[in-house]
């Protein structure tokens, strides 16, 4: 086995939503283990990682579009020539009931958690099979199979990309890329903070709900992130993964 700080070595991993939260932590471990690492995100200030990580390489765009999926492969393959790993982690959410939600809301959420999951991993697959070798890791959450009143657009996203995972994991196998998702808990992350100004407050406190009586902090959702990337996950195929400190075994 690789020493872990050289564990990715030579692999060549896109991140989304890497301007801070899970996907800052998951391109900083990535690029600590060895990887050269593409850090998307809408968000400008994923341009301040290339100061302090060498080989952190940003690149601003919208998930949600298609020409940002074919795009930031596109720069990873012309770049460095390969893709190893895609992290799908870019998320929105909307803390509204179900009649209070707009389409325009519905439709913000399904493209960011959903679709730009789906886009991202179509054009990954492309640069992958070729290769015959690949892994992609889903941020999906508690909520692809419980859920509360308010999340109705959430949960229905983090279900179907539940179901995304499921079913690409059946058709890239045969590949040899592997498919997983991650079963996320409450993080102190920036998630909420357009909708709470005390947002990672409010996650913080909502943690307590679980059984381990906290919230997750995003580095330790990066550690599970690069498991499941690594050959040490080998036999993990199409898994939702739960890192939600119990949320999903207790009754409330």
């Amino acid at each position: 086995m690789k020493n872990r700080n050289s564990e990715f070595e030579g692999k060549v991993v896109v991140v989304t939503g890497a301007a801070s939260g899970i996907g800052k932590s998951t391109a900083i471990l990535f690029h600590e283990m060895g990887a050269k690492v593409v850090a998307e995100d809408y968000n400008a200030d994923v341009k301040n990682l290339a100061t302090d990580y060498k080989n952190i390489f940003p690149f601003v765009g919208d998930v949600t579009l298609e020409e940002t999926a074919v795009n930031v492969i596109a720069f990873a393959i012309e770049k460095f020539g390969q893709l190893d790993v895609l992290v799908n982690n870019a998320g929105r959410i909307v803390n509204k009931l179900t009649v209070d939600t707009t389409l325009e809301e519905w439709n913000m959420v399904f493209d960011t958690n959903t679709t730009g999951a789906f886009l991202h991993s179509r054009e990954a697959l492309k640069a992958m099979i070729p290769n015959k070798s690949g892994a992609i890791v889903n941020i999906a959450s508690y909520a692809s199979f419980f859920t509360f009143p308010t999340i109705a657009a959430y949960a229905s996203s983090k279900g179907a990309l539940a179901q995304l995972t499921r079913t690409s994991a059946l058709e890239a196998i045969e590949h040899n890329i592997r498919i997983n998702a991650i079963g996320v808990g409450d993080v102190v992350t920036n998630l909420i903070n357009e909708i709470n100004p005390q947002g990672r407050e409010f996650l913080a406190d909502h943690g307590k709900k679980a059984p381990i009586k906290r919230a997750a902090e995003p580095e330790e959702i990066a550690e599970v992130v690069a498991f499941l990337a690594s050959d040490r996950a080998s036999f993990i195929v199409g898994s939702v993964v739960m890192a939600d400190g119990g949320m999903s075994v207790v009754i409330q």
